[in-house]
């Protein structure tokens, strides 16, 4: 492999690591850190990237994934088929090609689109047994979403029963209108409660509510507009479908309509990207899907998005303000950021204060100063970013950028690298980067303790419970303490003891990745884990080996070599292995003794898809979405899908969890 080859795939390894960070960060904590610009640009590049090295084309690649996870405090429903998200569009050409490949494929010159709004919302599926309301559900990672079935049944035009008894599966967009909005956060405001950034972020955060008489306080609306498997009661196009939707009681949004030809979908376009300030719910761009539902399957997917559909994104929404403050932040790593403080200013629908300016190379270039009237872009929900400064509107009030000198935490004096154009705390008494430290190793996608969430992370930190992450797992030993503050109980604190001693047989990745050194993401950490097997041969390992690496590189080496030279983590190290934290890649152990076997799921099951997909992957199988020849078992759960039809024509093997459990026994023990 050359140099430039193996920077191209160490740069595609950057890019993935950072949009799977982007999209849990848009998908499920509600919060996107980045504008949809930065997002776009970025996801193109790595497009880009993929295209002209297909051997680095992976299947966990955003590309090639839904962008969304489920939340672990919910219970989980398995979609009947998958549900995708859309390819983009971003002007006219883009459409164009659309067109074209869609004509290429069904060999005809006249097709017809129908075109309707795409909503700024939570995508949702509900599904109907006999004409009456079973499950409601989010789209999660496609193959499995949140349980929000409770929630649904508050949505009043959502019907509970049809006037039908049919079996039926509807997706659609739960939003809140405008107005509602600014109700609620009115109401927040007034109980000294944080307000939500805009309709979309409320929506979301609402729909995901275990109290739902929160969620029937809040007016969310639905539109539906995705009727599954319409083909097979006897539906012939996507308007047909829509116009039935209307008949069975769906709130079907109105503003649809049948297009003749891509001409027809761009004056669609351009109406309501004038229009859509004027709407009474927030709209991102528009939806553009095939008509003859017949060539749906003979255009196909992709892992990702359907090929008879794509949405068209609207450009970024942009408003001048006065920039009244420019202020720094730091991260876990002890990376500075640079924030805005604004004159609130209204954009797309939401109400903008703060925004992001990244680093101080940004504000310089930009010359950016305090009181400036300055232009905010903002395009859907994603947090907002200074573009630029209007430089002739600027008076003698205006005040020079002043590049931080010391933490804006502990004071410590910044440390900055050339060619680097972060700054950084390297502190590691610096308790706002003790604080966010301690909540990624806590996360989800990192040791996953539940329980440990910021609100109560910082509320230990001030009691002096926890002064590092190895004092996490010395909580299970204050239980009076901690039974003594309000809101926990004696089962609270045993879910959370629980919690903390099981995350201690985590596998070696899971560890890696929550330890929060520079540049080692998820991917890496398997990486690591899976060639090196032991934190201690990680701990040793040169220079060299770890460069020569594949999928390391010399960026991921330094920042490593780096890492376990400091006394300070190797202290920590050792603290966590006194208290019995498993160093080991467990995975290891039962590589490729199902290697070439394909697994199928369906039905309702125990666990969540990509628990699934982590264990079978230690075996060397692999979990695929549709049913074929090459399928070697389909995992059957409660309330099994088409899939169970599929496997039985094709004489595909069918077992339950618990057969799952005794192949892996048996195939474990004569391996």
């Amino acid at each position: 492999m050359t140099n430039n080859t193996k920077d191209i795939k160490q740069e595609i390894l950057t890019l993935k690591t950072l949009i799977k960070q982007w999209n849990y960060e848009y998908h499920v904590l509600d919060t996107p850190t980045v504008t949809d610009d930065i997002y776009d640009s970025t996801y193109k590049r790595l497009v880009n990237l993929e295209t002209q090295y297909p051997q680095f084309l992976t299947t966990d690649s955003p590309t090639q994934t839904v962008g969304g996870k489920t939340n672990s405090t919910l219970p989980k429903i398995i979609h009947q088929t998958p549900m995708l998200s859309l390819a983009n569009a971003f002007n006219y050409q883009d459409l164009i090609k659309f067109d074209q490949k869609i004509k290429k494929t069904l060999s005809q010159n006249k097709i017809q689109y129908v075109c309707e709004l795409k909503i700024d919302g939570l995508s949702i599926a509900v599904t109907y047994i006999n004409g009456k309301l079973k499950t409601g559900a989010t789209r999660g990672d496609g193959t499995s979403g949140e349980d929000i079935t409770n929630n649904i049944l508050t949505i009043h035009n959502i019907p509970h029963t049809l006037p039908t008894n049919i079996n039926l599966e509807v997706r659609g967009e739960v939003y809140l209108s405008k107005e509602e909005f600014k109700r609620i956060n009115t109401s927040q405001q007034q109980q000294n409660q944080p307000v939500f950034a805009n309709p979309r972020n409320a929506a979301a955060g609402t729909i995901r509510q275990l109290d739902t008489t929160i969620v029937n306080s809040r007016n969310l609306n639905a539109f539906l507009y995705y009727y599954v498997n319409a083909a097979n009661d006897n539906i012939k196009t996507h308007h047909q479908a829509l116009q039935t939707l209307q008949t069975y009681g769906f709130n079907v949004n109105d503003q649809y309509q049948l297009c003749s030809n891509i001409d027809e979908v761009w004056t669609y376009v351009q109406k309501f990207e004038q229009l859509r300030i004027n709407l009474p719910y927030e709209i991102d761009g528009i939806v553009i899907k095939l008509n003859d539902l017949s060539s749906y399957d003979l255009l196909g997917r992709t892992n990702k998005a359907p090929k008879w559909a794509i949405a068209y994104k609207f450009p970024a929404v942009t408003s001048v303000t006065k920039l009244l403050d420019i202020f720094p932040t730091v991260g876990r790593t002890g990376k500075i950021t640079y924030n805005a403080k604004l004159e609130p200013v209204l954009i797309a629908g939401t109400i903008v204060t703060f925004a992001t300016l990244h680093n101080s190379d940004y504000i310089t270039t930009r010359d950016l100063r305090i009181n400036d009237l300055v232009t905010v872009k903002k395009a859907g929900d994603i947090i907002p970013e200074v573009i630029a400064a209007l430089i002739e509107q600027r008076t003698t009030k205006s005040i020079a950028f002043t590049k931080a000198t010391n933490c804006p935490d502990c004071h410590s004096v910044l440390e900055q690298v050339p060619p680097e154009v972060d700054q950084f705390c390297i502190n590691s008494d610096c308790k706002e980067r003790i604080l966010k430290s301690l909540i990624h190793f806590c996360s989800r996608d990192a040791m996953d303790i539940m329980g440990l969430n910021e609100k109560i992370l910082q509320r230990f930190l001030e009691l002096k419970w926890i002064k590092t992450i190895s004092d996490i797992y010395k909580l299970v030993n204050l239980r009076q303490e901690i039974l003594s503050l309000a809101r926990f109980g004696e089962k609270s604190f045993t879910n959370l003891a629980t919690n903390i001693l099981n995350s201690k047989q985590n596998s070696l990745e899971r560890l890696l990745f929550s330890l929060g050194i520079r540049h080692v993401g998820q991917k890496t950490a398997v990486v690591l884990a899976k060639k090196y097997l032991t934190l201690e041969n990680i701990m040793q390992a040169s220079y060299a080996d770890l460069a020569s690496t594949n999928d390391i590189g010399t960026i991921i080496a330094t920042s490593l070599i780096d890492y376990f030279a400091n006394p300070i983590n190797i202290q920590l190290i050792n603290n966590l292995q006194a208290l019995n934290l498993n160093f080991y890649y467990l995975g290891k152990q039962h590589s490729q003794l199902l290697a070439g076997k394909t697994f199928v799921l369906t039905g309702t099951l125990s666990k969540s898809r990509n628990e699934f997909v982590t264990l079978l992957d230690n075996y060397g199988a692999k979990i695929t979405n549709t049913i074929s020849n090459n399928t070697s078992y389909l995992i059957v759960g409660e309330n099994p899908g088409n899939k169970l039809t599929q496997a039985q024509k094709l004489n595909v093997k069918i077992i339950n969890e618990e057969q799952l459990q005794i192949i892996l026994k048996e195939v474990s023990k004569n391996g």
